[in-house]
């Protein structure tokens, strides 16, 4: 049964067009692009992407995670504990899904592709560029995994600040670090009046990507 609460919501997007000739060639230099509009236009958590990972067993999930970079204009990074949930799935399929969503802007941008372990020496980097609490809560956190109270973690977040007494910054752990998405395919979205929305995607045919309109 539809609730009729839910099903009239709806919202009239009419701020802006997107066009062919509006689009850069690259995908990941016009996803710059937007992302640079949207921080100087201010959105709230405007580097907060959905990540979906795929299981063994073909059950997907979603999550949402931080973008940390766009290293050489040709990968969307971010990082994770590499045993968590999201770490084991991309151990056993390295390929994922991104979706960001601006509403402010009536823009979402739809990314898929391969995923890869950032270099260890650029991980290191930034987790050592982090507030202290940070490094201290990737040591003390065993992401995903069942825990019997949050009593627990705080405990264990204590022991270790006790070991690594005098040491600032942390040694990265080993089970912690970066990852990027190498991009395949994306896809552009603006959102339009009459749900005649904008789609622009991009398609990787070799070195080359390739632009197309969709129907909306």
């Amino acid at each position: 049964m539809t609730d009729p609460h839910l099903a009239d919501l709806r919202q009239t997007y009419a701020q802006r067009t997107l066009s062919e000739t509006d689009v850069l060639p690259e995908a990941v230099a016009q996803f710059r692009v937007w992302l640079d509009e949207a921080l100087a236009t201010k959105v709230d958590e405007p580097t907060a992407l959905t990540l979906s990972t795929v299981a063994a067993s073909g059950q997907p999930s979603s999550r949402v995670v931080l973008l940390k970079g766009l290293p050489d204009d040709a990968g969307f990074l971010f990082y994770t504990n590499y045993d968590s949930q999201k770490g084991q799935e991309l151990a056993g399929q390295p390929l994922a899904a991104m979706n960001f969503f601006w509403p402010a802007l009536e823009r979402q941008v739809r990314v898929e592709g391969r995923v890869e372990k950032a270099p260890s020496a650029l991980s290191t980097e930034y987790f050592q560029s982090r507030p202290r609490g940070s490094q201290l809560g990737a040591w003390a956190s065993p992401q995903s995994q069942i825990i019997e109270s949050r009593e627990e973690l705080e405990t264990r977040e204590k022991e270790l600040e006790a070991h690594f007494e005098g040491q600032n910054p942390l040694p990265r752990p080993e089970h912690w670090g970066g990852y990027i998405l190498r991009p395949t395919r994306v896809e552009f979205w603006q959102g339009r009046p009459s749900r005649l929305h904008d789609r622009i995607v991009y398609e990787l045919e070799g070195s080359t990507w390739r632009r197309s309109r969709l129907a909306p």
